[in-house]
């Protein structure tokens, strides 16, 4: 039994049809990659994972459990959280209190210092921004911060949409390093990419999906090598 299972979901905006029977699954320990152009349906689908849209059509099982009866908040709850698009920290709040805000859904006071103690490791700037206002973050800085807050939740899935986007080179490498470090403590990992070379250098397997359809699925090194993905995706001639 996979971790997650997306089973035919179809998912709309109005009368528009975003999502046309999407399925995949994501095993527990894995990092998959949904790899896809803009308005493909990639944060649509996360959004549909997270409870934040509902389809119309189609079952999502996590862990077994169908989760239509949830609301967003209570995947949380769950073991489900969510690095959004565009980093959506709360901007005027400090470091220290975005953090606090995502162990809302806990009361375990040891683990979430040891959670805290974590994310600090793994951002050291965070910890030296703890009392400065998010807001004022640069745009790498604010990714940690999104970053750090969906893993105070302690999630056993992470959905991450478009963690690299606006981020210098640098940066980048950086972010994809930290997602691969996260994944080997033991978070599983569904990563929304547009940078599919970085995403493919992480992941374990990928789905490729076109206006609203998977039209492809693989290991990540077999997508890597995939005609098809080399010419729209990887700038490969």
């Amino acid at each position: 039994m996979a971790m997650l299972e997306v089973n035919d979901i179809h998912t709309y905006y109005g009368n528009i049809h975003a999502l046309q029977g999407v399925s995949l699954e994501v095993e527990e320990g894995e990092i998959v990659t949904l790899i896809g152009a803009n308005g493909a349906g990639k944060t649509t689908t996360l959004r549909t994972i997270s409870k934040l849209l509902t389809p119309r059509q189609g079952n999502i099982l996590f862990e077994g459990e169908d989760i239509a009866q949830y609301a967003p908040h209570e995947m949380v709850f769950k073991g489900v959280a969510m690095v959004p698009e565009g980093r959506g920290v709360f901007a005027r709040l400090t470091v220290a209190e975005n953090l606090d805000m995502g162990a809302f859904s806990r009361d375990d006071t040891k683990g979430i210092k040891q959670d805290l103690e974590r994310v600090f490791t793994l951002f050291p700037r965070l910890k030296e921004r703890r009392s400065q206002v998010a807001g004022t973050l640069s745009g790498g800085e604010q990714q940690m911060l999104a970053t750090g807050r969906a893993l105070m939740a302690h999630p056993r899935l992470m959905l991450m949409d478009e963690p690299s986007m606006g981020l210098a080179p640098i940066l980048v490498e950086d972010t994809f390093k930290t997602i691969k470090a996260i994944n080997e403590e033991g978070t599983t990992i569904l990563l929304v990419e547009q940078n599919a070379t970085m995403a493919f250098s992480v992941a374990d397997r990928g789905y490729v999906l076109q206006t609203g359809e998977i039209v492809l699925d693989d290991t990540a090194e077999n997508l890597k090598a995939n005609e098809m993905v080399q010419k729209a995706y990887l700038g490969i001639e």
